[in-house]
């Protein structure tokens, strides 16, 4: 599967990895927060050095273009002043797939909530979840 190719070389930890610094990682994460209930339903989350994983459901007159420039917008303008850097934080395009029945969902929530334990990120506070 694609998706899981793509996330075996996302964390060999290419890149320059910002989100590992506990700030940068803890903006991108109450950036989510924020918006929970209001805009979309946030399942579970992980942000991983060089990379995030989100589980959620948007809410009706939410578009994902409009969802994702809002969350890259405002957490690259905040990384960057942290960073003393300009320029794109973000990579322009995203990931996505449709979770299609329960089986899968459960199957996504453990890979998401597993996966900085499977590179030896141990004890990482910023992965989450509202069912686990």
């Amino acid at each position: 599967m694609y998706g899981r190719r793509l996330d075996s070389c996302l964390d060999a930890g290419y890149g320059a990895c910002h989100l590992r610094r506990r700030e940068i990682a803890q903006i991108v994460v109450d950036n989510w927060s924020f918006f929970d209930g209001r805009r979309y339903d946030l399942f579970a989350w992980c942000v991983m050095p060089n990379h995030v994983h989100l589980i959620f459901r948007l809410f009706e007159g939410v578009t994902l273009g409009q969802l994702f420039h809002s969350w890259k917008s405002y957490t690259a303008n905040r990384a960057n002043s942290l960073l003393d850097e300009e320029g794109p934080f973000w990579q322009r395009e995203y990931f996505d797939r449709i979770i299609r029945d329960q089986r899968e969902f459960a199957e996504d929530v453990e890979y998401v909530l597993y996966n900085p334990r499977k590179i030896g990120m141990k004890n990482w506070p910023y992965v989450g979840s509202k069912f686990w």
